[in-house]
């Protein structure tokens, strides 16, 4: 058997080990420069649509030789993860629920990527003397939806999301830039036609053409940033703790798929549909104890706190009006306090316009004030006296 057919072999029988592996597909592309993938990064980069997380060296998202020392292929990885919740316990008034979003449901999907390349890496070593690699998982250089392309995984769909034909979109991507020269699979070649359904129901048109995001407008990359919110980007939040799966629900690729096979990323109801007026009184510990294990948490609690008070004011939830009171009073944050004060005006009633005539008289940060008179502007709240001999009146 020569030396080719070898490399052939391996990786038939490294795709038929996936399974017991824990993988659910495994593919391998060229370790080649992603050259036409860096005009791209640029471009976007210069219409200003980067969400700020990503790799700032467009040379290392895009050269897997500046990565790894005579790289000659990459295997990518997908695993399967859910897209329902079994017994969905009910939102209601008195009991308003937050959402997270399908990717942060179960164990933190960085930790189960890492773990099934480390496998990989284990069982790979097992067969070739001289192995190396360098496994990375979504905070990796590399673009992970550009290698699950060009290794056959699935195509790059209109909502920037990798569809696979087996799986949709509801996986999780990884890759190892390898010393072998295993051979390339070919991209697949499915794609998503004429379909705009995606692009037609992004809550705030970030999807602005087929494959193209402008993170900055993108409802997941706001629901993680840590200051004040917009308002156009509040409303349109709704109850969203942590990202958004809208152009992936209504993707018709997707329509009926739903993955429980992998038990670590089976979530747990309480956790990927809390109740919101709990998390205000979180501290850290708690935080960590309820969500720790997410991967919602590596941001902090900052801005699941934040959310929880935006989805309580777009509820307009009475019985919420207390807790967002303390918290115009009382947290430190002066986001917090901030988005309070929306959430009060976006409720309304008496009560709420009390409230913020009162934080109007106490606040000293001047975005919180700012905030506070955006709110009772919206409650249609008559000027308080020191308005009033500020107007002259």
């Amino acid at each position: 058997m020569n030396q080719t057919t070898s490399w052939d072999k391996l990786k038939e029988e490294m795709k038929a080990a996936a399974a017991e592996l824990g993988i659910d597909k495994i593919g391998v592309a060229a370790a080649d420069p992603f050259t036409e993938l860096k005009g791209r990064l640029l471009r976007h980069r210069e219409l200003g649509r980067e969400s700020g997380f990503e790799e700032k060296d467009l040379d290392k998202r895009t050269e897997p030789a500046l990565l790894f020392e005579e790289p000659q292929s990459i295997i990518a990885i997908a695993i399967a993860y859910p897209s329902k919740l079994q017994d969905a316990p009910k939102s209601e008034p008195g009991a308003r629920r937050g959402i997270l979003s399908r990717s942060a449901w179960g164990t933190d999907y960085h930790v189960v990527l890492r773990d099934r390349l480390a496998k990989l890496e284990a069982w790979l070593r097992e067969r070739v003397p001289g192995f190396r690699a360098e496994s990375m998982v979504d905070t990796g250089a590399l673009v992970d939806r550009a290698v699950a392309e060009r290794a056959g995984i699935g195509w790059s769909a209109k909502n920037c999301a990798t569809l696979t034909p087996e799986w949709g979109s509801w996986v999780y991507l990884g890759e190892m830039i390898t010393n072998l020269p295993l051979p390339p699979d070919t991209p697949v070649t499915e794609g998503c036609g004429d379909c705009t359904a995606c692009i037609d129901a992004c809550p705030t048109g970030a999807l602005v053409g087929p494959g193209e995001l402008d993170a900055q407008r993108c409802i997941s990359f706001v629901t993680q940033t840590k200051g004040i919110v917009s308002d156009e980007f509040m409303r349109k939040i709704g109850n969203r703790l942590y990202g958004c799966d809208t152009c992936q629900v209504v993707c018709p690729v997707n329509k009926g798929k739903n993955w429980t096979h992998q038990p670590e990323l089976q979530p747990d109801p309480e956790i990927a549909k809390p109740l919101l007026l709990p998390i205000l009184q979180m501290g850290n510990r708690e935080f960590k104890e309820t969500f720790g294990k997410s991967s919602s948490a590596w941001r902090g609690r900052k801005p699941i706190q934040r959310n929880a008070v935006i989805a309580l004011g777009n509820f307009k939830d009475e019985t919420a009006i207390p807790a967002l009171i303390e918290v115009l009073r009382e947290d430190p944050r002066f986001e917090l306090r901030a988005t309070a004060a929306w959430s009060l005006g976006r409720i309304g009633g008496e009560a709420s316009r009390q409230a913020l005539l009162d934080a109007k008289d106490k606040e000293q940060d001047e975005q919180v004030l700012a905030a506070v008179d955006r709110a009772l502007e919206a409650t249609g709240s008559p000027r308080t006296e020191r308005q009033a001999e500020e107007a002259g009146e």
